[in-house]
């Protein structure tokens, strides 16, 4: 980020009160919010994605507290969410069983009162539509690149993504410069492992009282079930089958509106054994007799991948920097025993906004929002994170059997007596340090796809919809290309093609000689390899604005 103390000759500048970088769930909401509060205030909202919820994927099932103080009275104003939840269930898959964990036995903190089941990119939209209404201006297709600084570090606001530059970097005919897009202030909400937000949290080291971030990938499709089979407002949870006792996860079913279903599987990143393929243990899950006859007959409608964050409590960053502040998943505000963050996106969304549009009030701008992290973790985030802080750590060092064992003693002795003996566990480390060497694992070897419930990655991303013009730029940057093969492959037999649940990368063979291969057009921007790759060598940056999946009803 080279700071920068006037506008470049060669781009345009324009001015706006507020600029957030990313129209999901605490981008949208910080931007109603702030209309709300102060009507007169210029909102821009820049989205990368062709049109908003284009790039949302969440499970989901939403923990309403947060809509309900956004928007009250948002179910009558027609927002499209899915039946409410009416049986809430935990299961322990071996291959052949399924045991369901008795509901008594089930810690208060796992349960989500009032929960509603819905599509998050359908929702985006519609909070989208009701931003517009109040005013905010958003612009799709419009990556957020690079922030603005000056002289002393403040963030002034942004720079967004040039248009029509061919793989070279050269401008085309139809080349268009970026924009800066100066603020008061900038809200980071790019969801988890956002290129600016880490680069903001590298540079202003927010992240330095904080534990590493954990990160889980979330694999998801939606399958239309014969209506005998379908329960609207039904929602499972899985422990267990496909993933052995040392890899963190599980999978979901939830029953939505329209004889269809949300199935996924989420793999915590901190897996230690390099020939394991999230997207394929995925393929494993649905072979299990629970899945399966829910998907006899069945169609597959659309499938998607995107990575979420896990740290919890203890790996929540310092929230604001000069000039600005990080919003939902881009800070981590996922409560992983719920396996629910929308409410809290939108928490922070609400809290972030007050506490600018008080600032530009008192006539601040481009300072340091000190009130920040006290709003945002009072407006019931803390309240909630904290007492289930410790069952990633325990799960992480002890596995499934022990540690979530552990976990759920935890749980229920915060629930009871408020407290725990256990204080605060840290993450030991991030999660590609988990990795180990090639010959030290057991490798796993994945059966071939069926075509019918079961199949393989490039059938798979046809369904999100991707778009990448495959002479732009590759925004799957290498630090040093010789890395994959150089080191990454006789350690550990390179594990990118595998972790990659989109077919992006390939070890292949030239002149009788091995060669990595990245095949950018394949990418639906889950970010997994910015955050799995052992040597860290792989950066995510933004394509040119409008690229990548466009999702629909995820």
């Amino acid at each position: 980020m080279t700071p920068v103390t006037e506008a470049s000759p060669e781009r345009e500048s324009i001015e706006t009160d507020v600029v957030i970088v990313g129209a999901g769930p605490a981008g949208l909401a910080a931007a109603i919010r702030l209309k709300q509060k102060a009507p007169h205030l210029s909102v821009t909202v820049v989205e990368k994605a062709a049109e908003i919820g284009g790039h949302i994927l969440s499970g989901a099932v939403m923990d309403p507290v947060g809509m309900d103080e956004l928007i009250p009275g948002w179910r009558e104003k027609g927002a499209p969410v899915g039946p409410k939840v009416t049986a809430d269930t935990f299961h322990f898959l071996t291959a052949k069983s399924d045991i369901a964990f008795p509901a008594a036995l089930v810690p208060p903190l796992m349960h989500t009162p009032d929960g509603v089941i819905t599509s998050l990119g359908d929702l985006c939209r519609w909070l989208g539509e009701q931003a517009m209404e109040l005013g905010v201006d958003i612009f799709p297709m419009t990556a957020a690149v690079d922030v603005v600084k000056d002289a002393s570090g403040a963030v002034l606001g942004i720079v967004t993504g040039d248009l029509g530059v061919d793989r070279e970097g050269k401008p085309k005919s139809a080349f268009a410069a970026g924009i800066e897009l100066r603020a008061k202030y900038t809200l980071i909400g790019e969801g988890a492992r956002g290129s600016l937000a880490k680069r903001l949290i590298a540079g202003y080291e927010l992240a330095a009282n904080a534990s590493p971030q954990k990160y889980g990938l979330g694999i998801k499709e939606v399958w239309e079930i014969p209506a005998d089979r379908h329960q609207p407002g039904r929602v499972d949870h899985y422990l267990g089958f496909p993933l052995d006792p040392r890899t963190g996860g599980g999978g979901f079913c939830y029953h939505a509106a329209g004889n269809r279903i949300y199935l996924g599987l989420v793999v915590h990143l901190d897996y230690a054994n390099p020939t394991l393929s999230p997207f394929d243990e995925f393929q494993r899950f649905k072979t299990h007799p629970s899945i399966a006859r829910l998907l006899d007959g069945a169609k597959r409608i659309s499938y998607g991948a995107r990575a979420l964050t896990a740290g919890g409590w203890q790996s929540i960053p310092d929230l604001a920097f000069p000039g600005g502040a990080l919003m939902g998943c881009a800070a981590g505000f996922m409560n992983a025993p719920r396996l629910k963050a929308i409410h809290n996106a939108i928490r922070s969304g609400i809290a972030t906004a007050d506490v600018v549009a008080g600032a530009i009030a008192e006539g601040r701008a481009h300072d340091r929002l000190d009130a920040l992290q006290k709003a945002v973790l009072e407006s019931g985030i803390a309240a909630e994170l904290k007492p289930v802080r410790n069952m990633k750590p325990l799960w992480s060092r002890f596995g499934l059997y022990l540690g979530v064992g552990l976990a759920g003693i935890e749980m229920w002795m915060q629930s009871l007596f408020k407290g725990s003996p256990l204080g605060t566990l840290r993450h030991a480390k991030p999660d590609y340090a988990a990795l180990k060497p090639r010959a030290e694992v057991s490798p796993k070897a994945y059966e071939r796809p069926d075509g019918v419930t079961r199949f393989d990655r490039t059938s798979s991303v046809f369904l999100a919809n991707l778009s990448h013009d495959e002479d732009q730029p590759v925004h799957l940057r290498l630090a040093d290309p010789a890395i994959p093969i150089a080191r990454n492959l006789p350690v550990y037999g390179e594990p990118a093609p595998l972790y990659c649940p989109a077919g992006v990368y390939e070890v292949v063979e030239e002149n009788g000689a091995p060669r990595f291969r990245i095949n950018a057009q394949n990418c639906v921007h889950c970010k997994t390899c910015d955050i799995k790759d052992p040597a860290q060598n792989i950066t995510w940056v933004p394509p040119e604005g409008g690229s990548g999946p466009n999702y629909v009803g995820m």
